[in-house]
């Protein structure tokens, strides 16, 4: 509900005192945490409550249309301003956490306390003839990127942040299954998952991507957006994510320290901007082999398709 963060605290105070977990069952204590830039919140439940805590939440949807909560913007059919609007928004995710963040620090220096993105994704107008009230909307290559940056962010802050669950996964928001019936389809978010998988319980690497820049009317973006890591059995994979949806885009990375000598991947993209997976065309926008890179001279270099996400498997 609508509470202040002093009596949240308090309420967050009473319940971790005594919720109690049974035998040797860990119990995670998150608490109710900020939305977007509300930063007072965050600095009020820390102060308060950050002893008795283990995670604080955070909630940020990304709207291509965000002055007006019943305007957000349609899930298909949309034009390259909403496109740029979407990623831009998306891009906040970094600045949100990085500043949540830092006040985190001022009460929990060592980092003990996990900042939870505990909802985050696309968030459109409901699907035409819907239920408003069910938050029906498709799920197109626009969400594809959405999630690869999300993804990447989290991977960025992964001191700090230890959780993190898109909201919702069937049917709602930006789901990675709809179903109808006994018909199911998976979303291209829902690819993106998969090629994320090796991020699970991986180890984080800093990469360093110079990337050309995306324009469009009063948006200028960085076109590529990048992850890293190593993965539990020691391979190393490298995830590039292409804002630009009219341009493919070259990129080299350095493996500095690294010894590789091929790469192989997938990559998920489509023919427009809102391609999408239906009940009659399921197979509309999955994953691919991508075959635009090599490994040379311990350099990395790629080409990227324009709105895709890349994922690259080194060896």
């Amino acid at each position: 509900g609508n509470m202040r963060a002093e009596y949240a605290a308090d309420l967050t105070n009473r319940y971790a005192q005594f919720a109690k977990a049974s035998g040797k069952t860990k119990m995670l204590k998150i608490a109710s945490g900020p939305s977007d830039a509300n930063y007072e919140w965050t600095d009020t439940m820390m102060r308060l409550s950050g002893k008795n805590i283990d995670g604080l939440a955070l909630h940020y949807y990304t709207r291509p249309h965000d002055k007006k909560w019943e305007d957000k913007g349609p899930a298909l059919g949309f034009s390259e301003n909403d496109w740029a609007a979407t990623m831009a928004h998306t891009l906040q995710m970094d600045e949100f956490v990085t500043k949540h963040s830092a006040i985190m620090d001022k009460y929990d220096p060592a980092k003990k306390t996990w900042l939870v993105v505990d909802e985050w994704g696309t968030w459109y107008d409901p699907a035409p003839g819907s239920n408003p009230g069910f938050l029906v909307q498709q799920n197109s290559v626009r969400d594809a990127v959405v999630a690869g940056i999300n993804l990447n962010i989290f991977a960025h802050h992964a001191d700090r942040v230890k959780m993190a669950a898109i909201a919702q996964m069937v049917n709602v928001l930006q789901a990675m299954l709809l179903t109808d019936g006994a018909r199911m389809v998976k979303t291209p978010t829902y690819w993106v998952f998969d090629l994320y998988k090796p991020w699970m319980d991986a180890t984080v690497l800093p990469i360093d991507v110079k990337t050309p820049w995306y324009h469009k009317d009063e948006f200028a973006l960085p076109a590529i957006h990048a992850s890293a890591v190593r993965d539990t059995a020691g391979q190393v994979h490298v995830a590039l994510v292409n804002l630009d949806p009219n341009r493919a885009v070259p990129v080299s990375v350095a493996l500095t320290g690294l010894t590789a000598t091929g790469v192989s991947g997938r990559v998920v993209t489509g023919t427009t901007m809102d391609a999408h997976n239906s009940f009659e065309q399921p197979d509309a926008v999955k994953p691919v082999a991508f075959t635009a890179a090599q490994v040379a001279g311990g350099t990395l270099s790629a080409t990227v398709p324009a709105m895709s996400v890349v994922v690259l498997d080194l060896r």
